[in-house]
């Protein structure tokens, strides 16, 4: 299998060449061309867990109730490009089993068939951040497909670090975090809608995000028309 990152900047894309055999796993709807001997199943399940209720938690993650499965079913190679909702970068990671990474909402774009999918529960903070409460892990070996608004910045992190949590893309599980406010009580940090960042320690790699969605749409949708009828 290979993955191609085509596109620079805001309008990214990936092209996964399948090998007969091989198997690639995308958030559903995230396909926007694929060669006439791909097949595509489109699931609730994971690997590591499955059914209905993988599905509830992946959405509440902000991802995809579903996820979309992909291999060929001539014996022959193919390939299935994938694009994100957001404008922004693309960013391919390798697992070796030594640690998974966990992907903040919306972040999840695809991973080979070897990556075990889960969700981990962020903690009751995660409602007042504004942002979603459950993190996607990905946990095994293989290659790992994430997506940001805007560019995607690599740090290593050994000191403490904070970051605002909407520009949280992924980091690897060494990362130890809490979620705090920047100043003033819980409560004007909630109704500010600002404010809350995650406090990062330890030793490991975190991706960000230049622009934050969640922002952008708050200031967009008052200035949308009003939906007729």
């Amino acid at each position: 299998m290979h993955i191609d990152i085509l596109g620079e900047g805001a309008f990214a894309s990936a092209l996964v060449q399948l090998d007969d055999g091989e198997q690639f796993v995308s958030e559903a709807g995230a396909m926007y061309r694929a060669s006439a001997n791909v097949d595509i199943d489109v699931t609730t399940r994971s690997r590591s867990s499955g059914g209905i209720l993988s599905g509830i938690k992946r959405m509440l993650s902000g991802e995809s109730f579903f996820l979309s499965t992909y291999q060929t079913i001539d014996g022959n190679s193919g390939e299935v490009g994938l694009a994100p909702t957001h404008q922004g970068e693309i960013r391919q990671i390798a697992l070796d089993g030594s640690s998974g990474w966990l992907c903040a909402g919306g972040s999840y774009l695809g991973s080979t068939s070897g990556i075990n999918l889960d969700t981990q529960f962020q903690g009751f903070k995660g409602f007042f951040s504004g942002e979603a409460p459950f993190f996607v892990e990905a946990s095994g070996e293989g290659e790992l497909l994430v997506t940001a608004y805007g560019r995607i910045t690599k740090m290593n992190v050994t000191e403490p670090l904070i970051v605002d949590t909407g520009h949280v893309v992924a980091f690897e599980e060494t990362l130890q975090y809490s979620i705090t406010k920047v100043g003033g009580s819980w409560l004007q940090s909630w109704l500010a809608g600002e404010g809350f960042v995650m406090n990062f320690s330890g030793t490991g790699h975190i991706l960000t995000q230049s622009h934050n969605p969640t922002e952008f749409g708050r200031r967009l949708g008052p200035r949308l028309p009003a939906r007729q009828g």
